[in-house]
């Protein structure tokens, strides 16, 4: 990579792990929150929908705007916007209504990133599989972060100090890119016109996979620490004998939370590799019916086996992604890829935000394994898309 694109994957790159790292906060929190508020897990947890909610909507305007001002002011909106809102969040933290509305802050303001970091990345970055597979392993960080720094900072501190912690490192963000000059590509002006509507076709097919991908994803993200507090007592047991600070089991179930998330990065390198070496769609296909198994054997397994099964999952479940946005990249034009990017994640994050309404409600009626039942049955639903997406775009190359 040259000095621009490097500069372009180390903002996108933060960014991407700040967005992520935002967004797992909260779940490393439920359980303590139930305390703290004196709800039960089910209330809790719907204190973030509008989060996850506007997290995703909000991609398209954000994509919009992005594709009109340019991405590096939009970032700075974004690290900016959530700062703020973090710091609010801690202050405003007396009643559940505060943060849940603080946390709806956070989410639309997070919600910039997707369509103007990755497409940034998309349009700036040469190998784009590469840089999306780079770009995937920081997001990744984030999320592996996220349960283990929040879960410390809560033991020592309180739910109040990790917010506070959240707004400041967001802040440093704003510092990164006012200091760290990038250069913006420029928007091709000649494209293709032929082939039109096979690509619009393939868009909306993509649509759909990614639709059903969003709530897996939300899915797992959003339960899995309070997963591992509740289905692993003999090894949470056994490390809270081992290890003196571990006698806190959410400690406990964040650190696992984050082992997890540490090892999808590899997911990640090999989904970047694969997209910029095979038929994208061969590879999105297979990622998927891999991720099926493991949210099949998440609804089953308890402890150590449970550990491995999540890692499985986690593995090919966020390795896909850099298929996924190389195949965005694909079926939309240069002119408007902020905007179709804004579109993929309004799907990914927006409608996938239903699926903690879904987890809430499926925990209640029946069992936090049931939830994994689900989310495998959506695995092959999402497989199954990707068969007609295959079929219907046979005559098309489909390489990054």
């Amino acid at each position: 990579m040259n000095t621009d694109e490097r500069r372009i994957l180390v903002v996108a790159s933060f960014g991407h792990f700040m967005s992520h790292f935002n967004m797992m906060v909260f779940p490393a929190l439920v359980l303590p929150l139930t305390t703290y508020y004196h709800l039960d897990f089910s209330q809790v947890i719907r204190l973030s929908f509008l989060m996850y909610l506007f997290y995703g909507i909000s991609a398209l305007p954000w994509g919009l705007a992005t594709d009109k001002f340019g991405a590096k002011r939009l970032l700075m909106t974004f690290f900016l916007g959530s700062g703020i809102c973090a710091l609010l969040a801690a202050f405003f933290m007396g009643t559940s209504l505060g943060l849940g509305l603080f946390m709806t802050g956070i989410g639309v303001f997070s919600g910039i990133y997707h369509p103007a970091g990755i497409g940034l990345i998309s349009r700036g970055i040469r190998q784009i599989g590469k840089g999306m597979g780079i770009n995937g392993m920081a997001g990744n960080l984030g999320f592996a972060f996220a349960p283990l720094i929040t879960g410390f900072i809560n033991w020592k501190w309180g739910p109040k100090a990790a917010y506070l912690f959240l707004g400041i490192f967001n802040l440093l963000g704003c510092a990164l890119i006012y200091f760290l000059e990038i250069t913006e590509p420029e928007k091709k002006v000649e494209e293709k016109k032929s082939g039109k509507d096979g690509l619009l076709k393939a868009f909306i097919i993509l649509c759909v996979a990614m639709i059903l991908g969003g709530i897996t994803f939300r899915g797992l993200t959003v339960t899995l620490p309070s997963l591992f507090e509740l289905r692993n007592p003999e090894l949470l047991k056994a490390l809270a004998g081992a290890v003196s600070f571990l006698k806190s089991y959410n400690v406990s179930a964040s650190i696992l939370t984050s082992l997890v998330f540490v090892i999808g990065i590899f997911g990640l390198y090999l989904g970047g590799y694969m997209a910029d070496h095979m038929d994208l769609r061969w590879g999105y296909i297979i990622f998927n019916g891999l991720a099926f198994f493991g949210a099949l054997g998440m609804a089953y397994f308890t402890d150590i086996p449970l550990i491995a099964v999540s890692i499985f999952y986690a593995f090919f479940l966020t390795g896909l992604q850099p298929i996924e946005n190389t195949l965005v990249a694909r079926y939309t034009p240069d002119r408007l890829r902020h905007s179709g990017y804004g579109v993929k994640f309004v799907l990914k994050f927006g409608v996938g935000a239903l699926a903690v309404q879904l987890v809430g409600w499926i925990k209640a009626a029946w069992s936090i394994q049931a939830v994994f039942i689900m989310m495998a049955i959506v695995s092959l639903l999402v497989v199954g898309t990707i068969i007609v997406l295959i079929v219907v775009t046979r005559p098309m190359k489909a390489h990054s």
